[in-house]
């Protein structure tokens, strides 16, 4: 069987290390799905869920509050300052993170105060679209 070498790390710890048939996860300009083989790229990744089909079959998914991604013929490696595992993830802090952002915006004082709330904002609300592509999976 066709397996590449897989990947998550965050600045605290390694998330997920292993073997996939196949990786999905939101590039800067789309969705990307990379396959064993695949043409090495080094691109950004925007905040969302990074799903990898396991070889044995199963899936195991990661929120990445963004980062960047590098992927070598027989390895893939994403690097995000904030990476969670799919069954980590808590809806009442995302939704409470949620509110303390769009709070931040209405109060902004400055441009640069709004531009980091919106920032985490969606961070935020990727956030909670991967808890829900997560529990479908379920």
């Amino acid at each position: 069987m066709n397996t590449i070498h897989v990947d998550v790390v965050s600045a605290e710890e390694s998330i997920f290390a292993g073997e996939a048939r196949f990786v999905a996860l939101p590039g800067e300009m789309g969705e990307l799905g990379i396959y064993p083989r695949h043409t090495p790229l080094i691109t950004r990744i925007k905040p969302g869920s990074v799903r990898i089909e396991m070889a044995n079959g199963e899936e195991e998914f990661v929120f990445v509050a963004g980062g960047i991604l590098e992927v070598q013929p027989d390895c893939v490696t994403v690097l995000s300052d904030t990476a969670i595992r799919g069954r980590d993830l808590d809806e009442e802090k995302a939704n409470e993170a949620r509110r303390a952002a769009e709070e931040a915006i209405k109060n902004a004082k400055s441009e640069l105060d709004l531009a980091k709330a919106q920032a985490e904002l969606a961070v935020m609300a990727a956030q909670l679209a991967a808890l829900r592509k997560y529990r479908q999976k379920k």
